[in-house]
């Protein structure tokens, strides 16, 4: 029976070992189940970030390159990830930025603030100074931040990353299927054709 058991429990020690390294040899994990997306007419890309990750934020420009030539079946998405309150406090903000169509504005610089210059970005006010400097109205950002929207948002930020199997960022999705990130794909770089590669399988499937 002893020996059943040790036998049975190596089948499964090797399925596992053989699965991770499928996945790392791949650059990326498939979901399972498989998620549904905003439009089934698009290959849907999210990345999940934080602007306190170092990784987030040298990831970041590469992204940018990456998005500004996006096939027209692709749709892009951001989604702050939300892990504890600080992590809430730059999702709010990102979320506010969308909110009032500044995210081209402010995006880079929030990043820059926060990695470089080493700025607390937490609170409404030390927000609403930081959104001013980038041309926005304080009383429409006020009203923005403490709108119904970015609350609503703001809810269902920390069951995105719970949904899709995030732990860590940065982290990309692809149509709801895969998942990829600097660990299993080795490097940024890597990471995008990984998401080119998925993108063109899944726009062949359409």
């Amino acid at each position: 029976m002893l020996k059943k058991i040790i036998q049975f429990g190596l089948v499964i020690l090797l399925f596992s070992c053989s699965t991770l390294l499928k996945a790392e040899q791949s650059g990326y994990e498939t979901l399972s189940p498989a998620q549904p997306t905003q439009d089934p007419n698009k290959i849907e890309v999210i990345e999940f970030f934080w602007y306190g990750c170092p990784h987030c934020y040298t990831f970041e420009p590469v992204l940018e390159k990456w998005a500004k030539n996006l096939p027209a079946n692709v749709e892009f998405i951001r989604q702050p990830a939300v892990f504890n309150e600080t992590w809430g406090n730059h999702a709010k903000a990102y979320y506010t930025a969308e909110a009032l169509g500044v995210v081209d504005k402010i995006h880079a610089d929030f990043f820059d603030a926060v990695q470089n210059k080493k700025e607390k970005l937490e609170t409404e006010e030390q927000l609403a100074k930081f959104f001013a400097a980038h041309g926005v109205n304080e009383t429409e950002f006020h009203a923005a931040y403490n709108s119904f929207l970015v609350d609503a948002k703001m809810r269902q930020a920390p069951m995105m990353a719970s949904r899709y199997g995030i732990t860590g960022v940065p982290a990309i999705i692809i149509n709801g299927k895969y998942k990829t990130n600097g660990t299993l794909a080795g490097s940024h770089e890597k990471m995008i054709e990984i998401m080119n590669q998925l993108i063109q399988q899944e726009s062949k499937k359409n």
